[in-house]
């Protein structure tokens, strides 16, 4: 990558924005999930198969509140979409247990991880496309020179990289969560469940931010050892 990849900087929020956004997250997919399915098992009655799968809209329900927060449909939304749409149909499909749903939970992940790997056949991996969603302003100026990078082989290499490492981690995700919902009790899982998610998740983005920060500063450090070798090599030349 070249020093161009310097300009790149995601759009600016604020932090009563940023501290809204991560508390919905939270109370949506870990907090209410967990509350509604202990409530409905252990005061109503319920089985442990319908608990589950009610307390499953409350993540429906967080994607929805992003997209409408928004106010567009763009890429990210699309793909998130997509794989509620996938999680609803694994989910009603097949023999209902609450062991076979978050069997199927899983599944979903792991969807996703041969997904990523199978985007390294095409002409661009999937990250290239998160990078530009989240590494640029938006604008047409912006998203046009994130493309433009795609003409360095190091930042090729960059993508290509992130993608295999995303698509394994999901994919060991998933097969970790297969035995644990084999192993651990239906209660216990609903609990481990969002830490096991967000867990791979966060780590996943904390080690894409400092790869990709890395990978910056030495293709940076590259472009300008290759801009001093040329000076130098022009201010050799008339003697």
């Amino acid at each position: 990558m070249s020093g161009e990849t310097a300009q790149q900087k995601p759009p600016a929020r604020s932090g009563a924005a940023t501290a809204i956004g991560w508390v919905l997250t939270i109370g949506l997919n870990v907090v209410a999930p967990i509350l509604t399915f202990n409530t409905l098992t252990e005061d109503h009655g319920w089985s442990e198969f319908s608990a589950l799968l009610l307390s499953g809209i409350w993540p429906v329900l967080d994607s929805a509140v992003h997209v409408a927060w928004r106010r567009k449909l763009d890429e990210f939304a699309v793909v998130t979409l997509v794989f509620l749409v996938i999680t609803a149909f694994v989910t009603l499909v097949g023999t209902h247990s609450a062991r076979t749903l978050l069997i199927k939970d899983s599944a979903v992940t792991g969807l996703f991880g041969l997904l990523c790997l199978a985007t390294l056949l095409a002409p661009r991996p999937l990250m290239f496309y998160f990078g530009r969603k989240f590494g640029t302003d938006g604008t047409k100026e912006g998203v046009a020179e994130f493309n433009g990078l795609w003409q360095y082989p190091d930042f090729r290499a960059v993508m290509r990289r992130m993608t295999t490492v995303w698509g394994v981690a999901y994919l060991v995700e998933a097969a970790l969560r297969v035995v644990l919902a084999f192993t651990l009790p239906t209660s216990t899982m609903v609990i481990l469940n969002p830490f096991l998610i967000y867990g791979f998740l966060g780590g996943l983005i904390l080690w894409t931010v400092r790869y990709s920060r890395r990978a910056q500063a030495e293709g940076e450090a590259r472009a300008a050892a290759l801009a001093g070798a040329a000076a130098a090599g022009g201010g050799a030349a008339p003697a």
